[in-house]
């Protein structure tokens, strides 16, 4: 079980990481896919704690999914 958490924080975290460089080197839509994908693993990993810390990172992660889909191709 230790484990399990240990490798969804790092691939978690990792995401976030690969989604701010990409955003960062311009690919705007997939570093904002990436980074929903890793606060939502984030936020996954607290649910055993109080409703608030679980909740909001979760309805913010969906929400920046939701928003990097929505994203207009810019060229």
């Amino acid at each position: 079980m230790q484990l399990n958490d240990r490798l969804q924080t790092l691939v978690s975290y990792a995401a976030v990481v690969i989604g701010v460089v990409l955003g960062a080197s311009g690919v705007v839509r997939g570093g904002s896919l990436f980074i929903a994908v890793g606060t939502a693993g984030i936020a996954l990993k607290s649910r055993k704690f109080r409703s608030i810390e679980f909740y909001l990172p979760l309805a913010i992660a969906i929400a920046l999914f939701a928003l990097a889909i929505a994203l207009p191709r810019g060229r």
